[in-house]
């Protein structure tokens, strides 16, 4: 009999531990955000400064800022959402300050942009 319990037991702690979901994020600004279109010329090479936001479910995120083909700064970023506003932490850069966004549906495309209203990225 304390075999069957012992059993029993166990049974009920795998179908309980399968049966707890995680919650799913699908909030809009989910995905890749970029901002293109500043050119930087060294002497006689001109490149492309592209920025880059990558949004993830678990409210964090990763910025990259690629000149040419090559990552010049890579950091991790915290974000989160009040009403229709977002906050954006960025972590390890110390001068950078936090940034206050919405989305902006527009003729171009999905817009981030800031709450005084510069365009800050693009959806890919």
């Amino acid at each position: 009999m304390k075999k069957f319990l012992s059993l029993m037991a166990i049974c009920a702690i795998i179908f309980s531990a399968n049966c707890s979901r995680v919650e799913q994020n699908n909030d809009p600004i989910i995905g890749i955000w970029f901002q293109t279109g500043t050119e930087i010329s060294n002497g006689s090479s001109k490149s492309i400064l592209r920025k880059e936001w990558i949004f993830n479910d678990v409210y964090l995120g990763r910025y990259h800022e690629i000149n040419g083909n090559n990552i010049t700064l890579q950091t991790d970023f915290k974000w989160s959402k009040e009403g229709d506003i977002y906050t954006i932490e960025y972590r390890g850069l110390e001068n950078v300050p936090v940034d206050r966004l919405k989305i902006i549906e527009t003729d171009q495309g999905t817009i981030l942009e800031k709450v005084d209203g510069e365009h800050v990225a693009i959806r890919e």
